[in-house]
């Protein structure tokens, strides 16, 4: 499990113009102890790290931000 809050950047790369805004978003979900967001960009619901974190394990979806995508 990465220990950085970051996505990692084969899951969202960070030269992306909305990038900042994404993780703003993230953060703000996160800070309302909410399990989802949607992405500022495509309006997709995304869950956050907290909501995998709740889970237990990698479901190997590719999601965004996903705590265990090193370990997979």
């Amino acid at each position: 499990m990465s220990d950085s809050s970051l996505p990692d950047p084969s899951r969202l790369d960070p030269s992306r113009r909305d990038y900042a805004l994404i993780i703003a978003t993230h953060d703000a979900a996160v800070t309302a102890g909410e399990r989802t967001y949607l992405d500022p960009s495509t309006g997709l619901i995304v869950q956050t790290r907290n909501a995998h974190l709740e889970r237990g394990t990698c479901c190997n979806s590719g999601c965004r931000h996903c705590p265990w995508v090193q370990a997979t």
